[in-house]
């Protein structure tokens, strides 16, 4: 989900793991695993965190790799089980230097720059250690 989910470790903790998503052109749902609702001071910082990314138009591309090797790399998966033997890699930011790696089936953006800003607009619970978030993404 462009990122937020990086941010949102960053401002929460390494513990949050992202639990499903359901994002469109105009808008996005994240899913994540996080104990207690966010204070509003923590959905400021994932949105500044994530439109920072947005406006720095970081590259994002696509790279093919056995399951195990991506994982080696540092890749994040949630989902190992669900994922083939050969697994997509999105990488956000240059090669050396990135910002965040992931296993996803995709579809992606060539660069962050193309998203458009997010406003997160509502954080609910979604069950018992799950949270939401809702975002309007402005074009």
């Amino acid at each position: 989900m462009l990122k937020s989910f990086k941010a949102l470790r960053t401002v929460l903790g390494p513990h949050v793991q992202q639990k499903g998503s359901n994002i469109t052109a105009e808008r996005l749902r994240f899913d994540f695993s996080h104990p207690e609702k966010l204070t509003s001071e923590q959905i400021q910082q994932v949105e500044s965190m994530v439109n920072e990314k947005i406006k720095d138009d970081l590259p994002v591309t696509r790279q093919e790799l056995p399951k195990n090797e991506a994982l080696k790399q540092g890749a994040l998966a949630f989902f190992v089980e669900k994922y083939p033997d050969i697994v997509s890699v999105y990488t956000v930011g240059s090669k050396n230097n990135w910002y965040s790696k992931e296993l996803c089936g995709g579809p992606h953006v060539g660069s962050t720059g193309e998203i458009g800003r997010i406003k997160i607009v509502k954080e609910e619970s979604a069950g018992s250690g799950i949270r939401r978030l809702y975002a309007r993404i402005n074009s």
